[in-house]
């Protein structure tokens, strides 16, 4: 079994996974559920690690929030019988930083680097050398007196995350060998999902009531996740323990999200489109104003569903809520204008 070492702050957005969520993570790559075509790509890039005697090649994971891009970075070293290191963007402000992970890597082990498209380009320029060459370049002393020291490292596999792979620098992006893209999963894979982790959980479910929680879950296995631990602690205050539809639907009732799948955030993202900017086109900066959330939040969390469902589009001028919008809300769509104005068509 593969050991892992976390050194230096957890990811960012994660306040460190509790010990239940961490048990519910695949442990092997035959046992993830979904994304079955990134799952075979990475079975054959470690049978080739493994018969070649090479470490695996650099790999970016990108794709929204919740896919599995953490939990494909934590079975890898499984496969491989190796160590992982973790950190995010965020927390590696300058080239110092990256220097514990680095200096204490093993032979064919694996750092793991959470939001890689927060990391300044200071300390991606820094990286180049032990992406590439298995070394670092330090500089000590300054001026005419500075001198440079080359470290040679073990042979590593650097993973990198990120829900925004367009903000990765080019010359970054070219030095991974494998680049994976994560889809959002189907109804009837997370509904797998779901009952496998109730069993973990040891709270029994009905088919129906994995159906159920998997439908509202957004296509996404975090989702998921949460709408299933929400149930099982519903069930256990107000009924027996265990998950049937009725208890699925009355849980998900009390937790604001409708059948369609739509948290309080999401009508109030559309709600607002509509009653504040009257449907759009509006920016999202000022959609994220006048909720008082952050864009980041409305941009990576709550957006990549609505835009899946069409409920919005983004056009050049902003967002734009569809007639499908107007109608999970029980609103009345605008008319639509009539292309038949004087001289329109002169």
């Amino acid at each position: 079994m593969a050991r892992e070492r976390v050194i230096g702050p957890a990811p960012a957005g994660d306040d460190g996974p509790s010990k239940v969520d961490a048990a519910l993570r695949p442990k092997f790559l035959r046992e993830v559920v979904g994304q079955r075509k990134v799952a075979e790509r990475l079975e054959i890039a470690v049978a080739a690690s493994k018969k070649l005697k090479e470490p695996l090649g650099h790999i970016i994971f990108d794709g929204p929030p919740g896919l599995g891009k953490t939990t494909f970075a934590t079975v890898l070293p499984n496969e491989l019988g190796t160590s992982i290191q973790l950190t995010s963007g965020p927390a590696l402000s300058k080239p110092a930083d990256m220097l514990p992970f680095l200096t204490n890597l093993e032979e064919g082990s694996i750092l793991f680097i959470d939001e890689i498209h927060r990391m300044p380009r200071v300390v991606e320029e820094f990286i180049y050398p032990a992406m590439e060459d298995f070394r670092i370049d330090i500089v000590l002393g300054e001026g005419m007196s500075a001198r440079t020291i080359s470290m040679q490292l073990k042979r590593f596999t650097l993973i990198g995350a990120t829900t925004r792979s367009g903000m990765l620098s080019g010359p970054m992006r070219d030095r991974f060998k494998m680049h994976e893209h994560l889809e959002f999963y189907s109804v009837e894979e997370l509904a797998t999902i779901v009952r496998i982790n109730a069993a973990k959980l040891n709270t029994p479910i009905t088919d129906g009531a994995a159906h159920e929680l998997a439908r509202r879950s957004r296509g996404t296995p975090r989702v998921a996740n949460a709408r299933l631990h929400w149930a099982r602690n519903y069930s256990a205050a107000l009924h027996d323990g265990a998950i049937t539809e009725a208890v699925a639907h009355a849980a998900l009732d009390k937790a604001e999200v409708d059948a369609d799948g739509l948290d309080k955030n999401d009508r109030r993202y559309l709600e607002t489109l509509i009653d504040v900017f009257g449907g759009g086109p509006t920016g999202v900066e000022a959609l994220a104003a006048t909720m008082n959330l952050a864009a980041d939040t409305l941009s990576d969390e709550i957006e990549p569903y609505l835009l899946r469902e069409q409920y919005i589009v983004r056009s050049p001028r902003g967002r734009v809520v569809t007639p499908r919008a107007f109608a999970v809300l029980g609103r009345q769509s605008p008319p639509k204008p009539r292309p038949d104005g004087p001289g329109l068509f002169d």
